[in-house]
C-alpha cells in the first residue's frame, strides 16, 4: 500500500474506486482496516481515500507531544500529494474534530462535510472519559482498557444483542493492544484536548454538511452534534435513534445510506429538526 513523508514520518493511505473524491477520517482507535467492510457501497460512485493518523494502523509513531493541528497537516499532504483541488470529507468522532478543522483551515476545498458522533469541543465530560482511558493504556492492562473503552461506545441494547459478536471482536482487540498501540492511544487522546471550534463554526456556514448524532452516545451526546448543527447554518441534522457512540457498526445500513444519499442530492437526506 502506498505511503508519503510528512516531517520525515510515513502516512499510509489508501484509495480506493473511482469518481468524486471523499476522504474518511478515522475514529482514534480506529485505522485503515476498519472501513474495509463499507468500502463496495461507498465505492459504487465515490473514489474514497483512507489514512491512518500518525499513531494509528500503519503510519508512524510520534514518540512526542502534539496537537490535533499535526493531524490536519497530514490530511493536506495527502489531498495535495493526489492533486486533489475540491472533495468532499468524512469524520467520525477523532476524526470528525480534526475534520471541522481541516474545513475551517481549508473551506474552499472542502465540496461537503459529513460530521459523524463529534464534539465541537473536549468538554469537561470528554476530558474525563479521556483520563480514564489514558489511564489504562498506561497501565498496559488488556482486559482494563477493553472494559474501560468498548462497553461505552456501543448502546446498551446492540451490546446485549450482539454479545457474540462483541466477545469475537475482544479477542480481535487484544491482539492489537500491543505497547505500542497503547503509547500510541495515550498520545492521540492528549492531542485532543486542546479541540475547541466552538466560535469558528459559523464560518462554515454555507458549506454543505451532514451532521449525525446518535441518541445513546456517552462519549459525544447528541447535544454535541446538535450545537455543531446549530452554529452551521443550513445544515443537515440526522439522529439515529437506539444508537451509540459506534454508529458505523450498529447501523452500518442506515450509515452508509447517509453517506451515498447526501453526496448524490444533498437535499435527499431528510432533516431530523
Amino acid at each position: 500500500m502506498p505511503h508519503l513523508q510528512h516531517d520525515g514520518k510515513k502516512i499510509h493511505y489508501e484509495v480506493h474506486g473511482e469518481g468524486q473524491p471523499l476522504i474518511i477520517l478515522n475514529g482514534i482507535m480506529m485505522s485503515t482496516a476498519s472501513w474495509q467492510m463499507f468500502l463496495p457501497e461507498l465505492t459504487q460512485n465515490n473514489q474514497v481515500i483512507l489514512l491512518d493518523f500518525f499513531d494509528q494502523g500503519q503510519s508512524d509513531k510520534l514518540n512526542e507531544a502534539y496537537t490535533q493541528a499535526v493531524q490536519v497537516a497530514v490530511v493536506k499532504t495527502v489531498v495535495d500529494h493526489l492533486k486533489l483541488e475540491t472533495f468532499h470529507l468524512l469524520g467520525i468522532s477523532y476524526g470528525g474534530a480534526v475534520a471541522l478543522q481541516f474545513a475551517l483551515a481549508h473551506k474552499s476545498r472542502i465540496r461537503r462535510l459529513m460530521i459523524f458522533n463529534t464534539t465541537p469541543y473536549t468538554s469537561p465530560w470528554l476530558a474525563d472519559i479521556g483520563d480514564g482511558w489514558a489511564q489504562a493504556a498506561q497501565l498496559r492492562h488488556k482486559a482494563l482498557f477493553y472494559n474501560m473503552t468498548i462497553p461505552i461506545i456501543y448502546s446498551p441494547d446492540f451490546y446485549v444483542k450482539n454479545v457474540d459478536w462483541m466477545n469475537e471482536r475482544k479477542e480481535l482487540l487484544y491482539r492489537i493492544f500491543t505497547d505500542e498501540f497503547f503509547d500510541g492511544v495515550i498520545r492521540l487522546i492528549d492531542s485532543a484536548r486542546s479541540h475547541d471550534v466552538r466560535a469558528r463554526l459559523p464560518e462554515l456556514s454555507g458549506v454543505e454538511t451532514l451532521v449525525v448524532g446518535s441518541d445513546y452516545d456517552f462519549v459525544t451526546p447528541d447535544l454535541d452534534q446538535r450545537y455543531i448543527h446549530e452554529q452551521i447554518s443550513g445544515s443537515t441534522w440526522v439522529l439515529l435513534e437506539n444508537c451509540g457512540h459506534a454508529s458505523m457498526y450498529e447501523q452500518p445500513s442506515a450509515f452508509t445510506t447517509l453517506i451515498k444519499d447526501f453526496l448524490i442530492k444533498a437535499s435527499g437526506v431528510a432533516k431530523n429538526e
